[in-house]
């Protein structure tokens, strides 16, 4: 593909950042290798995210920072993030420091600590390590995503709640046993299935399941199952991906799935390594944010342990 010069960074394609002539050609038509991208990026930073380590070296040569910082990341931040380790091995061969002080004192090489293959770069000092807590978190991370594993999960909504029973849940909710339920019968839209929901008892908690809509990520199920806890929700939107609400005895915000965009300056030690740990795993994120220890999928998946029919109201508020 020729993209003319003046089109600059604009029109290059996704799979644009792994094609060296393009890159090369964009640079040697004026394209400015220090910003320019999207909403002023910068070009490394995308080409780590994204690109090829032949592109990533060719842009570091000509940036005037390879360190320089866009929304308080360096680009071998962002290749750590991404686990683009090809990306983040050519950057620190170009100079990239690893060891810079970032966000929440997430540096590229304490992050690069949390993957399952630490030795990515080598560590100046022990005190730079993971302190106790954070290895814990490490560890608790890979457990839980190897329980819950992979499962086509499209349409699916979850609710995970700290500390109280399947019981106690439903009767926050006000809901009702249901009798001789066709779950199979539910997933082909009957008019009730929305408020029909199941709740299974699980370590640290339950887990409220409807694998066919939306209900139990509603800020009116959030809200009233999490009075005096937290509650971590998700909904599976197959037309609009996946995102959900997070409710502190009863107070709710709204999250979607953690990326490297998405963790801010102010964002807490543990919720940026909790957005690393989960990245692309929103289910896994939505259990250990409410410290739920599930051993495998079932609490999610199916059978519920019960399933109950919640009074008709606007949930949605």
């Amino acid at each position: 593909m020729t993209v003319t010069d003046e089109a600059g960074w604009f029109y290059i394609p996704w799979d644009g950042w792994t094609d060296l002539d393009l890159v090369r050609a964009q640079l040697d038509g004026g394209a400015d290798p220090n910003s320019g991208v999207r909403v002023f990026e910068k070009p490394l930073h995308v080409a780590a995210e994204r690109g090829s380590p032949e592109v990533v070296a060719e842009l570091a040569m000509r940036v005037d920072d390879i360190d320089a910082e866009h929304q308080g990341r360096t680009a071998l931040r962002v290749a750590v993030f991404e686990g683009r380790l090809d990306n983040a091995r050519a950057l620190v061969s170009a100079g990239a420091d690893p060891w810079r002080p970032m966000m929440g004192g997430w540096s590229p090489g304490r992050l690069s600590l949390a993957r399952p293959t630490p030795d990515l770069f080598p560590v100046p000092s022990p005190e730079i390590g993971l302190s106790e807590a954070e290895a814990a978190a490490v560890t608790e991370a890979r457990r839980l995503v190897t329980a819950l594993g992979g499962f086509h999960y499209d349409g699916l909504s979850v609710a995970c709640v700290a500390g109280i029973t399947a019981v106690e849940a439903a009767v926050r909710l006000e809901a009702v046993p249901v009798d001789g339920i066709d779950v199979e019968g539910l997933h082909e839209g009957v008019p009730e299935a929305e408020l029909i929901v199941g709740v299974t008892d699980v370590p640290g908690g339950c887990v409220i399941t409807q694998p066919w809509g939306y209900t139990p990520s509603t800020p009116g199920v959030v809200r009233r199952v999490s009075s005096g806890t937290v509650c971590y929700s998700m909904y599976s939107n197959p037309k609009g991906g996946n995102s959900g609400r997070i409710a502190r005895d009863g107070a709710v915000k709204f999250w979607e799935p953690p990326t490297v965009h998405s963790i801010s300056f102010d964002d807490p030690a543990e919720e940026i390594l909790a957005a690393y740990l989960y990245r692309g795993r929103p289910l896994a994120f939505c259990c250990a944010g409410a410290g739920l220890r599930l051993a495998d999928a079932r609490p999610i998946t199916g059978p519920s342990d019960i399933w109950r029919r919640l009074p008709e109201r606007d949930y949605w508020i």
